[in-house]
């Protein structure tokens, strides 16, 4: 099967909770701290009784729940709610979640972060088999697997199901009795789990979401767990034994919020660790150091602390504009970067610079940002970046594209130094950032997926294995004839 890999769905944010009798409002809080995980939509879905409602919109939460009556006619004691990453091509209100599913037997609502490999193959098979899809998102398809299994019970169903989606996925099930929360085998998409003063259970792809409602961490979800929570409060259970836990290192490097807590590991700690390490491998005389906000400050600090420069606000963000990276298309990005930024001319005039940034992806951001500096009167530009080379492509959902795509799958470091602009260019090494998170790639316990950076894919890439493989042997000179 030949498959175009053009976008490579989302990366978003889960929120659920049980036992509390303003659900819907806690959950509105939790996808708040959450919003940085998605922009493009947002949905809670209520659970009162058996009695289900919905309320989804296009655009950042608060948009989508300008009107305070939407919030407040979202009654019961147990919702769902989700925060969508956009895509291109894929901005319908029909893939916004949670997705609300009614049948003779069962009510049912479903919100999944992440990207299914199979995906393809099984909404051929199951729309061969007379399936109905209402979107283009690949979170039907688990609920078209439960309706279909032979299965006796529910739990059982759902198991099922679970065994046959492969990829990265980190759902949340709201049916009538319980609400159920499912992690892949390999652990990509972050899931934890909490608790309130009275007793109310949470789930939420980041831990920071339990601050502002008063929750306590209580667990992460292990790969290849599934958790129910009902009325004698929270069962753990599994769907499969075959696990290897590969938490995603992007998470660390770029998408978490820095107060967040995944698997053990402080996001705030992890990244300044990252800049430490690259303050090390750095080789070249500086005057001040500048953090491009928010995602970097972290690695800056830790950078300016092991290098003993000056650590300077020499970028300012227009706090209102959308991140850059989860922008839908090319042209949005531009934009984006134009809008959210501008240099202190003071502070770095005549000064040698470090510019410290988590990645280059496209190397459109980089080169807008390094220009920017330069008109500010900056002396030089030397550009640090607390990530690796980013050469391939994500498929456990992660919006980064083709390798045609990634500047860096297609040039040289000199050759990306150019385009952007620099003065010089220098990326964390893989080893100083798997040690700067501290969680190894292949411990007996668990590791971290940085395949992103290597090639190294954890499991098989099924529907994208064609597509993958032609990519490698691709060259494209796109950003040398069009970036500049």
């Amino acid at each position: 099967m030949v498959y175009e890999v053009k976008s490579l769905n989302e990366e978003c944010g889960v929120f659920g909770i049980w036992g509390h009798p303003q659900a819907a409002q806690v959950a509105y809080f939790g996808l708040h701290s959450l919003q940085h995980r998605g922009q493009e939509g947002a949905g809670i879905l209520a659970n009162d009784e058996g009695r289900f409602k919905r309320h989804i919109g296009l655009g950042l939460l608060a948009e989508v729940f300008k009107n305070p009556k939407d919030l407040e006619k979202l009654v019961g004691q147990s919702a769902i709610g989700h925060l969508r990453y956009p895509t291109s091509g894929n901005g319908s209100i029909n893939n916004v979640q949670p997705f609300h599913y009614r049948f003779s037997d069962m009510k049912a609502g479903l919100a999944h972060n992440g990207n299914l490999t199979n995906a393809v193959s099984l909404r051929k098979e199951l729309e061969d088999q007379g399936a109905i899809f209402a979107s283009t998102s690949d979170t039907e398809i688990l609920m078209h697997l439960i309706r279909r299994s032979q299965k006796e019970t529910v739990m059982d169903k759902i198991k099922e199901a679970l065994n046959r989606v492969k990829g990265g996925f980190a759902y949340i099930l709201l049916l009538e009795d319980r609400m159920v929360a499912a992690m892949d085998p390999n652990g990509f998409r972050p899931l934890s789990i909490g608790q309130m003063s009275k007793g109310a259970w949470v789930v939420a792809s980041e831990t920071c979401a339990f601050e502002v409602i008063g929750a306590k961490w209580v667990r992460d979800m292990q790969p290849g767990e599934v958790v129910i929570f009902d009325k004698d409060g929270m069962h753990v259970d599994s769907y499969t034994k075959d696990t290897q836990l590969a938490i995603c290192s992007m998470e660390y490097v770029y998408f978490a919020r820095p107060d967040s807590v995944i698997h053990g590991v402080n996001v705030h700690t992890a990244r300044k660790n990252m800049g430490r390490q690259l303050a090390r491998e750095f080789k070249h005389e500086a005057d001040i150091v500048v953090g491009v906000p928010n995602s970097s400050l972290s690695a800056a600090m830790g950078f300016a602390e092991e290098s003993g420069l000056p650590n300077e606000m020499g970028l300012i963000k227009n706090q209102y504009v959308q991140r850059t990276f989860i922008q839908p298309t090319q042209e949005l990005r531009e934009q984006g970067v134009r809008m959210k930024l501008s240099a202190v001319s003071s502070v770095v005039k005549g000064k040698r610079v470090v510019m410290v940034d988590d990645s280059i992806v496209r190397g459109t951001t980089s080169r807008r940002i390094v220009q920017l500096l330069k008109e500010a009167g900056a002396a030089e530009v030397h550009v640090a970046i607390g990530s690796p080379e980013l050469k391939y492509p994500c498929f456990y959902g992660i919006d980064i594209q083709t390798r045609r795509e990634l500047i860096s799958a297609n040039h040289t470091v000199e050759e990306v130094c150019e385009i952007i602009g620099a003065d010089s260019l220098t990326y964390l090494s893989i080893d100083g950032l798997i040690s700067s998170i501290g969680i190894e790639t292949d411990a007996p316990n668990g590791g971290l997926c940085v395949a992103y950076f290597d090639g190294k894919f954890p499991t098989p890439l099924y529907d994208y294995e064609e597509e993958y493989q032609r990519s490698l042997s691709e060259k494209t000179s796109f950003y040398i004839e069009n970036v500049r």
